[in-house]
This record gives C-alpha cells, sequence and structure tokens, in this order.
C-alpha cells in the first residue's frame, strides 16, 4: 500500500496526462497481478469493480470521529486541518501518528473493505475501519480514507487507469476499453490484458453497462448545429433504468448500476414477455394513463397520417409524466404496497437498446437500433408467460390479469420526432414541456452507443421550473480547486418571522465571487461547525431548479431538484425573499 500511496502523490503532483498515464502504467508493471488488479480498481477511486453493487456503508461523520481517536487531536485542531485541506484523506495524512510496524498491503486493505462491507451495524463496521487505520501508515491511510469516501481526486479518471494498462501490458487502448466495458471491472480487465487474452472478456447479462451521457444545449439553434440528421425525444424526468432480460428474468440496474427491480416490482414481467434477451435503455417515470387502460396504446395507422402527425398522436394517446415527487415514493423501497402499485403506477419508456438476440449492438448507428427496438417491443413480438400477465394491442403493454381492476404496466417505445428547423424544434420543446417532461433529447441518427462517454452525438435540451430569492442561512468548505473556500451555500425562504431551508447548491457562482463572499461569510459566522458555518441570514442568492418536492430533509418540508446559483442579489434584503407560500404556490403548480 505504500508503493499505492507513493504512486497516487505522484499522480496527484502533475497536471500532465501522459505523465499520469506514465506513472501508473509502471506501478502496474511493479506489482503482481493480483495487486494490479486490486490497486486498477483503486486508481479508479472505489473499493469494489464498477458492477459490484457492494458497498461499505461508512459515514464521514464516523471516519472523522475514528480519525480525532486515533490522533488524540482536538476538534478545533481538526477542523482548522481540514480548513487547510478540504479533504478527510489528507487531514489524517497529517495529524494521525506514524508507529513502528505500520505498513498494509494492497490485497490486506481489500480483504478489510470485504468485511466492512459484510458488517452489520455501525459499531462493527467501525471497529473494522479503526483496526485498518491504526495498522497503515498516515500516508496509506489517506488513500484509504479517500478511497472510502469516493474521492480519489489526484486527477486520474478510469479512461487514464486503462490507457495505462495499454501501455503497461502492451495491449492496444481500443481493446482495453472494449473489455473494461463489456465486463465492468477495471481489474478483471487489468488481468486480462496481463495475459493477453482482452479477447476472452464477455458482456456478462446482469451485469450492467455504463450509459452514454447527453451534453446540455441552450437554445433550438444551438441544438441543431452539431449534426444534420437527428431524432428527437422527451427528456422525461425520472430514473434512468437499464433493464436486462434473459430467460424470463428481468432486472432494473440505475445510473449507478446500483439494482433497482425491487422498487418496480411491476415491470420485470412485463419485461420478461419480450421474444428475445436484450439489454434495453430507458427511463422509469410516473405515470398518468388514459382513463380506459385498454385505450392506452391505439392501434395508429401511420402510412394515413405520417410519420410526425402519428408520433405526435402516439405521444399524446399514450398518457403523460406525472411529478418526479410521485416516483420519489417508490425509490429505496424493498416492497412496494398494492396500494402504491395502484396509486402511482409508472411506465418505462424505452429509447434505446444494446444488446439483443444474441448480439451486442452498441457499434452499430442509432438508426440502426432504433430499428431493432422497434421490432422488439412491437405487439406482436411479445409472448405471453402465462396467466398472470397478458398483452395489450399497441407497442408491449403488459397488465396483471389476476388483479380485478388490474393497474396498467406499461413497457413503451419512446415516441421520436423530427425537427428540421429551430422553430419547428422549439415548438416540439413546448409540446413536452406540456406533456409533463422536462424537454427535449436531441440525438445523432449515426452515432453509436458509447457508454459513459459525454460527448455531442446526445444533446439535452431544457429550462428551470423557476426561480427563488433565497437567503443563505450556512456556508461549508469546498474541495478540490474550491479548498480553503466556502462555496457550498444552504438556503433559506420566510417563512412568517422565521427562515426555513429549502435547498444547498455549490455552482453558479464564478471564483471571484466565491472569494469575496468567503471573507463576508468569515466575518458574519454565528456559529462554527468545523467544515460548516452558521452565518448571519444577510445574504440573498437568486436559484434556479428543475423540479421541487416534498421533503423532511428541510424544515421548509420542501428540497429543490438540481438547484443551481443564478447570481447574487445584493440589490435585495432579507425582507424581499421568497417565502412559503410561494414555494407551496410553485409546488402545487407543478403538480397539474
Amino acid at each position: 500500500m505504500r508503493q499505492f500511496a507513493l504512486a497516487c502523490e505522484a499522480i496527484a503532483a502533475t497536471t500532465k496526462k501522459l505523465q499520469k498515464t506514465a506513472i501508473v502504467a509502471e506501478y502496474l508493471k511493479s506489482r503482481s497481478v493480483d495487486e494490479a488488479a486490486i490497486s486498477a480498481i483503486f486508481l479508479s477511486g472505489r473499493p469494489f469493480p464498477a458492477w459490484e453493487e457492494t458497498t461499505l456503508q461508512v459515514g464521514g461523520r464516523s471516519l472523522w470521529r475514528i480519525i480525532a481517536e486515533l490522533s488524540g487531536k482536538s476538534e478545533g485542531e481538526i477542523s482548522a486541518a481540514y480548513r487547510r485541506h478540504g479533504d478527510l484523506g489528507a487531514v489524517a495524512s497529517e495529524i494521525l501518528p506514524q508507529h513502528p510496524g505500520q505498513g498494509l498491503s494492497v490485497l490486506h486493505v481489500e480483504s478489510a473493505f470485504r468485511q466492512m462491507a459484510a458488517a452489520r451495524g455501525a459499531a462493527s463496521k467501525n471497529s473494522l475501519v479503526r483496526d485498518v487505520l491504526s495498522h497503515a501508515t498516515p500516508l496509506e491511510a489517506k488513500y484509504i480514507i479517500k478511497i472510502m469516501t469516493g474521492d480519489l481526486r489526484i486527477g486520474l479518471k478510469e479512461s487514464l487507469v486503462e490507457e495505462a494498462i495499454a501501455k503497461a501490458y502492451g495491449d492496444a487502448l481500443a481493446e482495453v476499453q472494449r473489455a473494461n466495458m463489456l465486463l465492468g471491472d477495471i481489474g478483471e480487465t487489468a488481468r486480462l490484458a496481463e495475459k493477453n487474452s482482452l479477447a476472452q472478456a464477455r458482456m456478462r447479462l446482469f451485469h450492467p453497462l455504463g450509459f452514454m451521457l447527453a451534453s446540455p444545449v441552450d437554445s433550438p439553434e444551438e441544438g441543431l448545429s452539431f449534426f444534420a440528421d437527428a431524432a428527437i425525444e422527451d427528456k422525461y424526468d425520472g430514473i434512468r433504468a437499464q433493464a436486462h432480460i434473459c430467460e424470463g428474468e428481468a432486472k432494473l440496474f440505475s445510473r449507478t448500476r446500483d439494482e433497482i427491480t425491487e422498487s418496480f416490482p411491476e415491470l420485470p414481467g412485463a419485461l420478461a414477455g419480450l421474444p428475445h434477451d436484450a439489454i434495453l435503455d430507458g427511463e422509469i417515470v410516473a405515470w398518468e394513463y388514459p382513463a380506459t387502460p385498454g385505450d392506452a396504446q391505439p392501434i395508429i395507422d401511420e402510412a394515413a397520417m405520417g410519420k410526425e402527425e402519428a408520433s405526435e398522436q402516439r405521444a399524446t394517446d399514450l398518457g403523460r409524466a406525472r411529478p418526479f415527487t410521485v416516483l420519489q415514493q417508490r425509490l429505496g423501497r424493498k416492497k412496494v404496497s398494492e396500494k402504491l402499485l395502484r396509486e402511482s403506477p409508472v411506465a418505462y419508456l424505452v429509447f434505446d437498446v444494446l444488446y439483443a438476440d444474441g448480439q451486442l449492438v452498441l457499434d452499430r448507428p442509432l438508426r440502426e437500433r432504433a430499428h431493432i427496438l422497434d421490432e422488439l417491443l412491437s405487439a406482436d413480438r411479445i409472448h405471453d408467460r402465462g396467466p398472470e400477465i397478458h398483452t395489450k394491442p399497441g407497442q408491449g403493454k403488459l397488465a396483471f390479469e389476476t388483479d380485478p381492476q388490474p393497474a396498467p404496466v406499461c413497457i413503451i417505445r419512446a415516441p421520436v420526432f423530427r425537427a428540421p428547423s429551430p422553430d419547428e424544434l422549439e415548438e416540439l420543446f413546448v409540446a413536452a414541456q406540456a406533456r409533463g417532461n422536462e424537454g427535449l433529447m436531441i440525438k445523432d441518427l449515426n452515432s453509436p452507443y458509447t457508454p459513459g462517454k459525454r460527448g455531442k452525438s446526445w444533446l439535452k435540451m431544457k429550462r428551470e421550473l423557476a426561480t427563488l430569492d433565497a437567503v443563505v442561512t450556512a456556508v461549508e468548505y469546498g474541495h478540490g480547486k474550491r479548498i480553503g473556500v466556502l462555496s457550498d451555500y444552504t438556503f433559506a425562504v420566510r417563512d412568517g418571522d422565521r427562515l426555513v431551508n429549502i435547498g444547498k447548491a455549490y455552482s453558479g457562482l464564478t471564483d471571484a465571487e466565491i472569494a469575496e463572499m468567503t471573507k463576508w461569510f468569515l466575518d458574519h459566522t454565528i456559529e462554527d461547525q468545523g467544515f460548516r458555518l452558521v452565518v448571519e441570514p444577510k445574504i440573498v442568492l437568486e436559484v434556479a431548479f428543475n423540479n421541487m418536492m416534498r421533503s423532511d430533509r428541510h424544515d421548509s418540508g420542501y428540497a429543490l431538484r438540481f438547484p443551481r446559483i443564478v447570481r447574487l442579489r445584493p440589490d435585495k434584503s432579507v425582507e424581499d425573499a421568497d417565502t412559503i407560500d410561494r414555494v407551496r404556490e410553485i409546488y402545487e403548480k407543478q403538480q397539474k
């Protein structure tokens, strides 16, 4: 682990990507294949491979207390160190004592992580953490903590680890990238590369792949400026989900590659009715179905109507999205009641296919994948699985037949539009928002599916729901380039004579503004809590957000989805800030 930590120090000390890659490659070559495999995972900033759902479940506050106990330092001394570094691992490196005989191997640390993940209860986990950190050197502890918190921050992305593996073992970078994409395990990829056996990598169903990502655009003109042949879809405000279907079994995975099947128990049966094994990409959305379930998926005569008119008709007749707050009731539940299933139905809006009928189709252009998806989800290709489900006319609609009043279970092919001009794209945007969706996705029909990549082949166009003028009540020290400055702001709205917190944001202000505000907040601190300061409520911000939800996380009873600071409002006093009544008004309008 000492050599791993020294390599990380060297990687952090340079900004040159080639040099970072060379350091990692040399380090990997110097280790045994087992150590190299585990190190590759650690260097990607994780304690476990990406495909695994294993988590440590050790909180930052627990780590703080253990470091304080092992160091013998006071809360004030630890807080001062945190302000200097903005990183708990670096704090540990500075204040933990050095003792003779300290030192751990990479394999020992990986084994300890496995034990922590398996331990039940905070006391058991904390005991294991304390044991590991007490036997590690201060420098080793620095990187053990960074890996535990998922905050390595040495300027090293997994893509650079892939390059280093290729360099270390003399393999082609494209082969390394493909193997890692298929396996979801950079450590196993390193093992295969060391043996020159990357061609043996095979995609494993129920091991989620990375998701293709989109880049934002601000206007219809920009949205049509990157490629000529575009497919347009609604941008749904739900949970991005990858569905794996194999031999009558189906599982759902989130963008973080966590399995979420239990939260949506009505979907696996419907997905398992597909005629072939497949991997689908789509969005799980809280869905309002038409009044007559059987009419939810009408047969549309595209030849008579034309494709664009048919898509518009289908998008309208399928139903409409409900607010994300409705979907939120499902998240994290191991058991979903029949009442919740009935009151909060969902739909899986499918917009891409990654694997079908034994073929990986990632490298095919979107137009070909779209055709495969259309065939896969067409009504006459969906097979019954027995008495518990049956098909409805249309695009993959299934319902539970044993329910006396069956709640619809929809697997819907996301409607696709075309927009040759910015004016037509703007019209589609307005229509998408009227259907309860965030905005639009604009996709290059000639593009392959590139997991984990954010390029210009997929674009997203959306606008804020509203803005609020809110008052800053607390601030926190930032990370990375914002070490030493107060950049994370908690803000509130007025509720009579008091202020009630409603959110937290850290993006939107310039470095100069943050530096200036840091001085002000330090001079106007009410309570110093270490890395968090409660401040005089005098600064007003304009905050934008995409959605609002009910939440007990804040004393306002509400939380903002994707909040970001638009600007400081020095022209406004606290009395000019928005009220809880305005918050309720926005929330209620959003529900309609």
